[in-house]
């Protein structure tokens, strides 16, 4: 099985494109809640309200579906990190405000990170979908380098601060923390993982 089984969007009519669409987000959101192991074809089938004949044409296997979903949860992940008010993610400001919208949000509590929980249930359970894992980290992550290089650039971090190495602090601490926040259906966790990842940071702002 493999991601090319599912059908190609671009060779979709518009009104296939919104079904593919219903189908992922329905899926999305039963195994945010229940995991991939236990969401079958009939509760995303009666969740989208889809018959099965046209969840099979657009994702003929379960492995398809899962990686549809991961490409979605990605891009909702990446989406989320480039909201207009923060920016480019290139200011102390900026990125207080990305750990203050998630410490605030009860998604962490219910359920964790939406990426985050899915990759962590399928990468060992499915070492196929590794690289789909990979990517949306990567995707995730590029976007805190790009505005930590800028910072950088500009003279705001000293020029021995890594973004590579502190944008996989910042993915770390969130996505521990992330846990945490469910484990204990507490916030504190994510709270101060953020803010002492966020504190090493500052930690090579320059003087002014």
């Amino acid at each position: 099985m493999t991601a090319s089984s599912e059908v190609p969007a671009r060779k979709l009519t518009p009104k296939g494109l919104a079904t593919r669409e219903r189908i992922i987000a329905a899926a999305a959101e039963l195994i945010y809640e229940h995991g991939a192991q236990n969401t079958n074809n009939e509760q995303i089938r009666e969740a989208a309200g889809v018959s099965g004949s046209q969840l099979t044409r657009h994702f003929p296997t379960k492995e398809a579906l899962v990686r549809a979903v991961l490409a979605w949860q990605a891009d909702y992940i990446v989406a989320r990190h480039q909201a207009p008010e923060l920016g480019e993610l290139d200011s102390f400001a900026a990125l207080h405000q990305w750990a203050d919208s998630y410490i605030a949000s009860q998604d962490m509590l219910r359920g964790g990170c939406t990426f985050g929980s899915l990759a962590a249930e399928v990468v060992k359970a499915e070492p196929s979908h590794r690289d789909a894992v990979a990517d949306g980290f990567e995707r995730w992550q590029a976007l805190f380098r790009r505005g930590l290089s800028k910072m950088r650039e500009r003279g705001e971090l000293r020029p021995e601060a890594d973004p590579a190495a502190l944008a996989h602090l910042l993915t770390a601490a969130f996505q521990g923390g992330a846990l945490l926040d469910q484990a204990a259906a507490d916030s504190t966790p994510l709270r101060d993982a953020l803010y002492g990842a966020l504190a090493y940071v500052e930690s090579f702002a320059v003087e002014g």
